[in-house]
C-alpha cells in the first residue's frame, strides 16, 4: 500500500506542476500583447495556486493546482501615439508579464515535475522488484 500512496502523490505533484507550467506558457505567450481596445487593459499575467487535499483512496495527502490568480502589479507603459492601444495621452500599456521570471519559474516548475517523475518512477521499480521476489 506504502508504493501506491507514493506513486499517487507524485502523481498528484505531476498533475500539479504540468498545470503550473501551462499557466506559465501562456504568460509568456502573452508577454508583449496589448489591449484590443485604445486606453484598455492588456492581459494580466496569471499566478498559479497550489493546494493540498485528501486523497481517500489512498489515504493520504495530495497536492492540486489551487486557484489561478491575477498578479495585481502595475502594468508596464509606453508612450506609443501611433499604436491602436494607446491612451488619450499617447501611452499604451503592456502586461505586467517579466518573460525573465516567467522563464526561471518555468525552469522550477520543470525541476519540481521532474523530481516527481524520479519518485513515481523509483516507487514503481520498487514495486516491479517485490513482484519479481514472490514470483519465485
Amino acid at each position: 500500500m506504502d508504493f501506491l500512496r507514493s506513486m499517487s502523490i507524485a502523481a498528484s505533484g505531476l498533475k500539479a506542476q504540468a498545470g503550473r507550467m501551462r499557466v506559465i506558457a501562456e504568460n509568456l505567450a502573452n508577454a508583449s500583447s496589448t489591449a484590443s481596445t485604445a486606453g484598455g487593459d492588456p492581459y494580466r499575467r496569471k499566478l498559479p495556486t497550489f493546494q493540498s487535499t485528501f486523497d481517500k483512496a489512498v489515504e493520504a495527502q495530495v497536492v492540486a493546482l489551487g486557484p489561478i490568480k491575477r498578479d495585481s502589479a502595475a502594468f508596464d507603459s509606453r508612450y506609443e501615439p501611433g499604436h491602436p492601444a494607446a491612451d488619450a495621452r499617447g501611452y499604451v500599456k503592456y502586461p505586467n508579464v517579466n518573460p525573465l521570471i516567467e522563464s526561471a519559474d518555468l525552469r522550477e516548475a520543470q525541476r519540481s515535475y521532474e523530481a516527481n517523475l524520479k519518485v513515481f518512477d523509483q516507487a514503481r521499480q520498487m514495486t516491479e522488484g517485490l513482484y519479481d521476489i514472490l514470483r519465485r
